[in-house]
C-alpha cells in the first residue's frame, strides 16, 4: 500500500502547534489573562499555580517535560515571584523583555525547533528546519527590544501592544513556517514516489 501523495492539512498543522503551545502553555496563559484585563498580580499568580500544575501532571502521567517547558515554568516563577514582591507596574511591563531574551538564546541552539516538527516533516529540509529555529531566536530578540521600548519611553501604549505584536507576530511566522515546511514535505514526497516508481 503506498503512502498518502500530501500530508492532511488539518492534522499536521495540529501535529506542529500541539507541542509548542504545550510547552510554553504557563507563558501563554499569563499573556492571555493580560490581554483578557485581568489584574497582572493575579495573573501571574493563576500562571504560576497552572503552571505548577501542568508540569506535576506531566511527571505523574510518566510524560517528558522537554527543556523548553522547563525554562518557560523557571521563568514564570522566578519573575513572577519577583512581581509579587516588587509590586512594581513597571518591573511587570518590562518583565517579558526578560523572558525573551531568555528564550532568544534557547532557541539559538542548534536543531532545537526539529523536535516540534509533525513526523511527516521530520528528516526532510533539516538545513531549512534549523534555519527557520534561528529566525524564531530572531523574532524573540526583536520582541525583546520593542517591548522593552514601549515600557520605559511609551507605557501608556504597552498594553496595546502586548495585545497585538507579540502574539500576531509569532502566529503569522508560525503560519508562514507551516506553509513553506509543508510544501517542502510535498515536494520530498512526490520525488520519492517518483524514484519509487521508474526503479520498480
Amino acid at each position: 500500500m503506498s503512502r498518502p501523495l500530501e500530508p492532511d492539512p488539518v492534522n499536521t498543522f495540529a501535529q506542529a502547534a500541539k507541542p509548542l503551545v504545550n510547552d510554553l502553555f504557563s507563558s501563554l496563559l499569563f499573556a492571555g489573562l493580560l490581554i483578557a484585563g485581568v489584574d497582572p498580580l493575579t495573573a501571574t499568580i493563576i500562571a504560576m499555580a497552572t503552571g505548577v500544575g501542568h508540569v506535576v501532571l506531566m511527571l505523574g502521567l510518566r510524560r517528558q517535560v522537554a527543556p523548553l517547558q522547563w525554562a518557560s515554568l523557571g521563568l514564570v516563577l522566578v519573575f513572577g515571584g519577583a512581581s509579587l514582591v516588587v509590586h512594581d507596574p513597571r518591573f511587570l511591563m518590562a518583565k517579558p523583555t526578560v523572558i525573551y531574551l531568555v528564550l532568544a538564546a534557547f532557541m539559538l541552539r542548534k536543531g532545537w525547533m526539529i523536535r516540534y516538527m509533525p513526523p511527516i516533516a521530520r528528516g526532510r529540509a533539516p538545513g531549512v528546519v534549523i534555519a527557520y529555529g534561528y529566525v524564531w531566536a530572531g523574532l524573540m530578540a526583536l520582541s525583546a527590544g520593542m517591548n522593552l521600548v514601549f515600557a520605559i519611553a511609551l507605557p501608556e501604549h504597552w498594553p496595546l501592544y502586548k495585545a497585538i505584536f507579540p502574539i500576531t507576530s509569532k502566529l503569522a511566522l508560525f503560519g508562514v513556517q507551516y506553509v513553506h515546511m509543508r510544501a517542502a514535505s510535498i515536494r520530498e514526497i512526490r520525488a520519492e514516489q517518483a524514484t519509487l516508481a521508474s526503479a520498480a
